[in-house]
């Protein structure tokens, strides 16, 4: 049985005023056609019409949208300062060892000479040998191929950050 119940996060989002939820979806992913396109369906009834419609926009970025949505990612094992989202999601990272850092900021080099663009993958969860050997594997992909793995990464990263929007506490 679906419930109909909207959740307080989820009826603030759908409250705020057009520039606010452009300013917290942009915080989530920093394509702005995925923003537009989210902003514009509000409101939302419920928590998975929300994250449906973020795949949905999702699936139909283009290479410059998706581009532009990397560009919003800092490099694993490097997350922005004062940036609390990439720092929890990176805490993979955080405690290991010099030589895993030397050699993931080595590994991540590799990866944006060969595809232009961040290593992006969704790290919540994830130890830092995770992925390290997760870039590894990829470095051997199609860029084609990795523009796809890259698209799925964002959607499960943008799903985590959606889910924290609105299921916060005010």
């Amino acid at each position: 049985m679906t419930s109909t119940f909207t959740p307080p996060g989820l009826a603030r989002f759908n409250d705020l005023e057009e520039r606010a939820a452009v300013a917290a979806l942009h915080e989530a992913c920093a394509s702005m056609t995925w923003v537009r396109r989210l902003t514009a369906a509000r409101p939302y009834a419920t928590a998975d019409a929300l994250y449906a419609a973020s795949d949905a926009a999702l699936a139909e970025l283009t290479a410059a949208d998706l581009a532009e949505a990397m560009a919003g990612h800092p490099p694993i094992g490097r997350p922005r300062p004062g940036d609390p989202a990439s720092a929890r999601e990176q805490r993979g990272m955080a405690g290991a060892p010099e030589e895993l850092k030397a050699e993931m900021l080595e590994l991540n080099l590799a990866y944006q000479e060969k595809f232009g663009h961040v290593f992006l993958i969704c790290a919540t969860g994830l130890t830092g040998e995770r992925m390290r050997d997760a870039v590894k594997e990829r470095l051997g992909n199609a860029p084609e191929r990795e523009r796809e793995i890259v698209r799925t990464e964002l959607g499960k990263i943008n799903r985590i950050r959606l889910a924290r929007l609105v299921e916060e506490d005010a």
